[in-house]
């Protein structure tokens, strides 16, 4: 049910998901629903959640990865991971990115997963950390930083800004490397420098 309540919600948007319409697509009667779901909500939620859970998931792996690797390099390859999932899929593109107008439960986890966003970015910087770095300060400046991506990407899906994903990309990035510059250690250490020699 799940999955067919995502795939109306990605074609129509969440207030064309009910319970009747995902028990058509499913071909079950409301009693599979209410065995599952108590409510609407709940359906919605969990739809939700699975679309969200999928996109941190790339978000974390992208991280993972690049471990002990130059942090604006990261930075760059993480923004272009997203914006690139959020072109080659508009419809749970949809679901991530609309405002959810008269539904509490939604506006709550889109609140909660810019809290999860940035939780990611803060602790991916964390090796990074500048020794004299203010860590407060930078959850506040990464909790803005998350924000305005996730409204900038917004505006572009909802054809608002005439630019290019490469645009996106470049522009996001660039204002992200300038808040890193405050926070991060340099992305490579003189050892790291081809042709150096440590002093």
């Amino acid at each position: 049910m799940i999955d067919a309540a995502t795939e109306i919600w990605s074609e129509s948007g969440w207030a064309a998901v009910t319970m009747r319409g995902v028990c058509s697509r499913t071909s079950l009667n409301d009693r599979y629903f209410y065995e599952d779901f108590k409510t609407r909500d709940e359906l919605l939620v969990a739809a939700w959640d699975g679309v969200r859970n999928e996109m941190l998931g790339e978000v974390s792996a992208t991280l993972a990865e690049r471990v002990g690797q130059p942090p604006l390099e990261t930075i760059r390859m993480t923004i272009s991971m997203v914006v690139d999932r959020i072109t080659q899929d508009p419809g749970r593109a949809k679901i991530l990115l609309t405002q959810h107008v008269g539904s509490s439960p939604l506006q709550d986890r889109r609140a909660v997963a810019l809290q999860e966003a940035t939780h990611l970015v803060v602790a991916a910087s964390k090796p990074h950390l500048r020794p004299d770095a203010d860590e407060t300060a930078l959850r506040m400046d990464t909790l803005v930083a998350v924000g305005g991506f996730v409204e900038l990407i917004t505006a572009w899906h909802a054809g608002l800004l005439d630019v290019s994903q490469e645009e996106i990309v470049e522009h996001t990035s660039r204002l992200a490397e300038t808040l890193a510059e405050r926070y991060l250690v340099h992305a490579l250490s003189v050892d790291d420098v081809p042709g150096t020699l440590p002093s």
